[in-house]
């Protein structure tokens, strides 16, 4: 095994035994990548390769190929692909990979899309947003963005954002998709496992507009209003429009989104209900507990204006019961927050029903205290100090406990 994590240079790839030309591995080594990756090393192009691994991106090969030990990245393609696939499929559940597949697929139907409104496919500022959203940004502050905002219910903003003639050319967009969809025979994917009416607005040619309205201007208010989220480290997005109303969704579970930071902008005008409810922000472990009367919050949309929440506050809409209602999602999501995330176990910063444990415990020790009589409290505050001063030895101090404690929990 080599200090860099690759394999050792003993293991080997060769071809299987049928003569077929598949490589196979060796004595079965086991699959490593290197820490680092070699940046001087050119990579491979696998825009042709197999059948059998369209299922990942050719770009996911080429970025990996320079994780690879130094003695794998003189084989072949062929023999690197099949390599980097195993690794891949280690991480990658087949039931993921058909639905990438299919979407894939779906992609190549439609990629001969041609838009109706071409200035929507890049980002100019003047022609989307409403000056008062554009100054705030520009001017980028919390002073600034707070002057634009309200914020309803702590954590969940509101604002006007988007001229009346973007939310027109946007739906005009979408409903010349969906004919241009519909006169082929083609088959539009859901945006989403809960909404069943809408599109995709990154599978036609809307993902780098997306990308930029999130780099430009949604991390930036992210940045200072959802740092326990992440919010300074948005690096992804899923970007679509849902339909409610006569023959589409009529209303929304409960739920969460599968993002850090969600925006929800209202593009229609002529619509009656359909308004959010709002109860709580809550960590994986508590979703499904109790909803505090403080956490009680409805919003009625408006055209133009968003509402921006994290993907965690738990909520839903209401049934349109008139007209149609279409309105532009955005998550936003952080890979780095969510790593992190698997090595936390007190989420209070931003869960509501931690924080209400939390709170308790508190009271608990507080009152415990209280309870203890006063000879007592004296022995322990003794104890307790010659604790903090650490044992002595030759050569000095031991580190305090509260110190090594500290470290302990940081994770490093």
């Amino acid at each position: 095994m080599s200090i860099d994590g690759s394999l050792d240079s003993k293991s080997s790839i060769i071809g299987n035994s049928n003569g077929n030309g598949i490589a196979a591995v060796s004595q079965a080594p086991p699959l490593r990548l290197r820490v680092s990756p070699n940046s001087e090393h050119k990579p491979d192009k696998y825009d042709d390769v197999e059948t059998e691994m369209e299922e990942f991106s050719p770009l996911l090969f080429s970025s990996l190929e320079r994780f690879l030990a130094n003695s794998m990245l003189s084989e072949t393609r062929d023999v690197k692909a099949k390599y980097m696939r195993e690794i891949m499929l280690k991480y990658f559940p087949r039931g993921e990979r058909t639905r990438a597949q299919k979407h894939k697929a779906y992609r190549d139907k439609i990629s001969h899309y041609e838009p109706l409104h071409t200035e929507l496919y890049g980002v100019l500022a003047t022609n989307f947003f409403v000056p008062s959203f554009l100054k705030a940004v520009t001017d980028n502050s919390e002073d600034s963005f707070r002057s634009i905002m309200s914020e309803p219910t702590p954590g969940v903003f509101t604002f006007e954002m988007f001229q009346p003639r973007f939310c027109d050319a946007l739906l005009s967009e979408v409903e010349n998709f969906e004919q241009w969809v519909f006169e082929r025979k083609l088959r539009i994917m859901q945006p989403n496992t809960m909404n069943k009416y809408g599109v995709v607005l990154d599978d036609f040619g809307l993902e780098a507009m997306l990308g930029k309205l999130l780099d430009d201007y949604i991390r930036p208010l992210s940045e200072v209003f959802y740092s326990d989220v992440g919010g300074s480290t948005l690096d992804s997005h899923h970007g679509f429009v849902v339909e409610y109303g006569i023959g589409r969704d009529i209303d929304l579970a409960f739920h969460v989104d599968d993002s850090e930071v969600t925006l929800n902008v209202c593009l229609s005008k002529q619509f009656v209900g359909g308004e959010l409810f709002f109860r709580g922000v809550r960590c994986e472990k508590h979703v499904n507990t109790e909803t505090l009367p403080e956490e009680i919050f409805d919003y009625c949309h408006v055209r133009g204006h968003a509402i921006l929440h994290r993907g965690r506050h738990r909520h839903g809409a209401r049934a349109t019961t008139g007209g149609n209602r279409t309105n532009l999602i955005l998550w936003c999501r952080s890979s780095v927050f969510r790593e992190l995330k698997k090595y936390q176990k007190d989420f209070s910063s931003w869960c509501g029903e931690c924080q209400r444990e939390k709170k308790e415990r508190q009271q608990s020790t507080v009152a415990a205290t209280k309870q203890t009589p006063p000879e007592l409290a004296q022995t322990n505050t003794v104890k307790g100090r010659l604790m903090r001063r650490g044992p002595r030895c030759r050569r000095g101090l031991l580190p305090p406990l509260e110190l090594l404690d500290a470290r302990s929990s940081s994770g490093v």
